[in-house]
């Protein structure tokens, strides 16, 4: 079992489903330093009103399986952006354009993400390497 994932960010975005109608529906979403996570709302709560419930089960997202975040359009006070699985998978999602959006903030998390993964397969080859012994090509004659 792992220790629980530090949280980035935590609010609304907006996702399209990916039904026949495509409707647009809220999720509560919390970046973590491994992933997404995406909550649905149980109740019939509007916005961030206090009553609306946020279901205990997620959808989850993880930066492994993601390609990158793509298609950003500003629409009427809105971000529009797509998040691209590795399967070639996309989701669309939605957010107010204000503040800091979520698509800079999920893409920089899956860079940072990326970069860790690459410094340790770095780490992993050398130490392999040096497990199997000298080459000879940086020792002194």
């Amino acid at each position: 079992m792992s220790f629980p994932a530090k949280v980035m960010r935590d609010g609304l975005l907006e996702k399209r489903s990916s039904g026949l109608l495509q409707l647009w529906k809220k999720k509560r979403c919390v970046l973590t330093e491994e992933g997404l996570r995406l909550h649905n709302c149980k109740g019939g709560g509007g916005d961030d009103a206090p009553s609306a419930a946020w279901s205990s089960k997620a959808k989850e997202l993880r930066f492994e399986r993601m390609a990158t975040v793509d298609c950003v359009e500003y629409k009427r006070g809105l971000v529009y952006f797509t998040v691209v699985m590795v399967t070639g998978k996309e989701i669309d999602f939605r957010c107010p354009q204000d503040g800091t959006a979520w698509n800079a903030e999920i893409a920089l998390a899956l860079v940072r993400f990326k970069n860790l993964q690459a410094v340790q397969t770095g780490r992993n080859r050398h130490l392999s390497t040096a497990h199997l012994g000298s080459t000879g090509e940086d020792e002194e004659l």
